[in-house]
């Protein structure tokens, strides 16, 4: 392998981060498909992804990646998932460990600002941490007039924009979640559309 052609993906992928990341808790984290883009674009086909399932139940997934260039193993990533730890892990637990260990790979690879954790990691390790998105949501399928909706907004106001703002993929998730709530209460007319 030539050193040169890994050097020069590293340097191209420090030059690409301005304006790429995305900020988390006043950290910058490189997104894994910006990872994948700069990795392809630079080492084309002398490059080459593998990834494993290690192990996988009901409970968990465990996938392996390996990244290889001019067909040596030049770095390795782990990732695990819980089936429980989200919705979206419920149907797509195994593509999430996938996309983190070859996220985690490429990091060790060198692709990495000084992170070797992804936005997509720390994005999901900060929702599963946070129980006040999953009570807010809870409380607000619990709505039955105007009147608790507009209150449950006055007091979920402040969380909302603290998310929105440190977590912008967490708040995604979160506005996703609820818009779904909101259109059923708009359904059952216990509010009014907009």
């Amino acid at each position: 392998m030539s050193n040169d052609k890994l050097v020069s993906c590293i340097s191209d992928f420090k030059k690409s981060l301005n304006g790429q990341t995305i900020k988390i808790h006043n950290n910058d984290y490189a997104t894994v498909a910006l990872r994948i883009g700069i990795f392809r674009r630079n080492l084309g086909t002398t490059a080459a992804i593998s990834t494993s399932v290690l192990f996988h139940d009901d409970k968990k997934v465990i996938v392996k990646a390996e990244i290889f260039i001019d067909g040596k193993l030049i770095s390795t990533g782990l990732a695990e998932e819980l089936r429980s730890a989200s919705r979206i892990n419920q149907t797509s637990a195994l593509e999430n460990a996938e996309t983190s260990a070859v996220g985690r790979a490429l990091a060790m690879l060198g692709l990495t600002n000084d992170r070797i954790a992804s936005a997509e990691e720390v994005s999901a390790a900060i929702v599963q941490q946070d129980k006040q998105l999953t009570t807010a949501l809870s409380e607000l399928d619990k709505v039955s007039h105007l009147g608790s909706y507009k209150s449950w907004l006055t007091d979920n106001q402040k969380l909302m924009q603290s998310v929105r703002t440190n977590n912008p993929i967490a708040y995604n998730e979160f506005l996703e979640k609820f818009n779904k709530i909101k259109s059923k209460l708009e359904t059952n007319g216990v509010i009014k559309n907009g």
